[in-house]
């Protein structure tokens, strides 16, 4: 199993890097907690995905509610869990207003252990799509914009994320 490359062209007029072309994951649909349960129990487990689906949902709903407590969770090998805020800056701490200045409560997941930047680079598999391979091998043409249609190149900032 692989991560498939679908390559683009970073359209954003702005950027320093307009017009370069950028490779990024090309993801297949979200799938859900009955799926991961069926995956979990076909290794080798004496668990129903039933009861596997079960816990996953407590779970969730228990590491929202901690999360919402402010007690991040961390789940091993996986990611840090914990709530941060974006605000808008006041003139003094007496003016900070919470239901003013507090513009959302956001989920932060922080990558730990085998998840983490260098494990996931040092493991992953890397195909191209098969568009991006024709592209590459000058069968095909390079669309038009991205698929996220921004410009951008799906990371936050106006500059395409190209660490490695």
């Amino acid at each position: 199993m692989a991560l498939n490359i679908q390559l683009y062209r970073n359209n954003n007029q702005k950027s320093k890097n307009y017009g370069q072309v950028y490779g990024r994951v090309s993801n297949s649909e979200p799938k859900g907690v009955d799926y991961l349960a069926q995956h979990m129990a076909e290794h080798q487990t004496p668990f129903s995905p039933g009861t596997i689906k079960g816990i996953l949902t407590d779970a969730v709903s228990c590491i929202r509610e901690l999360i919402l407590l402010g007690q991040p969770i961390k789940l091993d090998n996986l990611a840090i869990f914990k709530a941060m805020i974006t605000s808008n800056g006041a003139n003094s701490a007496t003016e900070y207003d919470l239901k003013k200045n507090v513009k959302c409560v956001r989920l932060l997941a922080q990558a730990t252990g085998t998840v983490r930047r260098a494990e996931m680079t040092k493991d992953g598999f890397l195909e191209y799509t098969d568009l991006s391979l024709a592209i590459r091998d000058g069968q095909a043409e390079l669309p038009t914009g991205n698929p996220d249609d921004d410009g951008g190149s799906g990371s936050s900032g106006s500059e395409p994320d190209v660490r490695p």
